[in-house]
């Protein structure tokens, strides 16, 4: 990957172990379009085999982090003679498994957000890692105001918030104040408007200080955990734990720490 590659709806940088996705349609309050999915799910395949990269920030150009699907371009599929039915499933699909490739990827992803997060873009928030938002930054999942219910953005915030308040998000269809977001657990860290992303940057450059072998571990770790029973979990991450434990990183990094040295990681 070259440390700056330019697309029309999509922008990559990478430097000093971390890869920059920006969004990149600000005219269309960077809504998820045919095009921009399908190049963010390829740059996250890409970004997924890149040793160099150890912590990913994904942020919005323009006004807003993203407003979701592309409203337009969905509408006009009603003419198609399944009424947009296969349509509708493969671009739904395609935007699942795009959220999915950004909770297998093997390093921490942070959502770096200022304006706007609605529906799909809310679900994006959700889905990462962790998120940085700016004071005025706000949270929806508005489909309930057009006859349609935000199924799919569902899955990411009732795991990443309470039941009580993903229902609340979901069936009220209010605007969350970056404040609830925090309350609500959906975003980590709250900033001045504008430094969403320079604090984004800073956790990932802290992020990126450590073994991305245990990073990738522990991240995958927490996502198998997360949906088993708890003497379910217990038993899968005692297995790795042990794992990790004979890994290299954990034998190097527990022998810089007693000889009080800065540990020599290996590459993912």
């Amino acid at each position: 990957m070259s440390s700056s590659e330019q697309n029309k709806v999509l922008q990559l940088s990478h430097k000093e172990h971390v890869a920059l996705i920006r969004l990149n349609r600000p005219e269309a309050r960077n809504a998820l379009s045919e095009e921009l999915l399908d190049k963010l799910s390829s740059t996250l395949d890409q970004i997924s085999s890149n040793q160099d990269i150890r912590a990913v920030i994904i942020a919005g150009s323009g006004s807003a982090f993203s407003a979701g699907h592309d409203l337009k371009e969905m509408s006009a599929h009603r003419a198609d003679k399944d009424r947009g039915r296969a349509y509708f499933t493969s671009l739904i699909g395609r935007c699942s498994l795009m959220m999915q490739k950004i909770t297998h990827l093997p390093q921490p992803v942070i959502a770096a957000v200022d304006g706007i997060a609605t529906a799909a873009g809310c679900q994006l928030v959700a889905t990462c890692d962790l998120a940085v938002a700016g004071q005025s930054a706000r949270f929806c999942t508005p489909g309930v105001h057009i006859g349609l219910f935000c199924s799919t953005p569902m899955v990411a915030l009732s795991r990443s918030i309470s039941p009580k308040h993903a229902m609340e998000m979901l069936m009220l269809g209010e605007m969350a104040s970056a404040e609830e977001a925090f309350r609500f657990g959906l975003i980590n860290r709250i900033v001045s408007d504008g430094q969403a992303e320079e604090e984004a940057w800073k956790m990932a450059l802290a992020i990126a200080e450590k073994s991305p072998v245990a990073l990738k571990i522990g991240k995958r770790a927490f996502y198998e955990q997360i949906e088993l029973p708890r003497s379910s979990a217990y038993l899968h991450v005692t297995q790795v734990m042990v794992e990790n434990m004979l890994a290299q990183d954990a034998e190097e990094g527990i022998g810089a720490f007693l000889e009080k040295r800065k540990p020599d990681w290996r590459s993912l």
